[in-house]
């Protein structure tokens, strides 16, 4: 159970991102290449239609700070989406940390790939430690309140979701392995492929068109437009082409006919 924790202090003494960076002493390090890769394929494909891509936050292994009363306490999901929120235009903007006191929005879904050392704690089937941090089930669902997460398992091929209703979850079934989400205009799935060059079963956004594409597809896709333009342009010179010399065949006979006219005496110029 959650327990009751002190009254949060003044506003003017909470840290900051500043204070509360994502890499601190003790910390494992940066995520494994799988992480790493199905958090860049999520961010490249997620381009929801209700909201501008300048008011969204896409943050993948940054520490989520979460209660004012303990804040030193924070959660470090592996992907997670805010909404309604101004991304940084500068370079030293940029988050060292999420900050839910400072920023006043919480995440809209949380993303967590699961790891044969934390299926327990994601999937909520851990009990909170006396005098320890909440347990990550324990955050999303009952202090932070996020009304999506999303649990991928790659190791068993299986994706769960699940939706906050009152104040539980509820596991959402997944026709298909697709998670359509009206608020978005976007569907989050899993599909087969290769990424980065790397060939499995992805984690990956679509929408009502099919799966969206990345910047490398999109890239291909405008070359093979552009060669099917090519083409077209190539057929149209050699239609154009052919129809010159048909024409100019014609003039030919036309001319060769004049001449013969001409020399049996007749005037061709005369003629009906």
């Amino acid at each position: 159970m959650y327990q009751t924790d002190p009254p949060r202090p003044p506003q003017e003494t909470m840290p900051t991102m500043y204070d509360l960076p994502s890499e601190l002493v003790g910390e494992s390090g940066l995520p494994d290449e799988f992480h790493r890769i199905q958090a860049d394929l999520l961010s490249e494909t997620c381009q929801p239609l209700t909201y501008p891509s300048e008011e969204i936050l896409l943050a993948s292994d940054l520490n989520l700070y979460y209660d004012p009363r303990h804040t030193l306490w924070y959660k470090r999901p592996d992907w997670y989406m805010v909404l309604g929120l101004p991304s940084a235009s500068q370079q030293q903007d940029l988050r060292l940390s999420y900050v839910i006191w400072q920023e006043g929005i919480d995440p809209f879904l949380i993303v967590e790939l699961l790891s044969p050392g934390t299926e327990q704690e994601d999937l909520g089937k851990t009990l909170r430690e006396v005098n320890r941090p909440p347990t990550k089930w324990e955050v999303y669902e009952r202090i932070l309140r996020v009304p999506y997460y999303i649990v991928y398992d790659r190791y068993k091929n299986h994706l769960r979701a699940f939706k906050l209703t009152g104040t539980r979850y509820e596991a959402i079934s997944l026709p298909e392995n697709r998670l359509w989400l009206e608020e978005l205009e976007l569907g989050l799935g899993l599909w087969q492929g290769s990424y980065q060059q790397t060939t499995g079963l992805w984690l990956r956004w679509y929408n009502s068109a099919g799966w969206v594409s990345t910047r490398k597809e999109q890239a291909e896709q405008e070359r093979q437009r552009a060669e099917q333009e090519r083409q077209r342009a190539e057929q149209e010179r050699q239609r154009a082409e052919q129809e010159y010399q048909r024409a100019e065949q014609e003039y030919q006979r036309a001319e060769r006919l004049a001449e013969y006219l001409r020399s049996q005496g007749i005037n061709p110029d005369s003629l009906s």
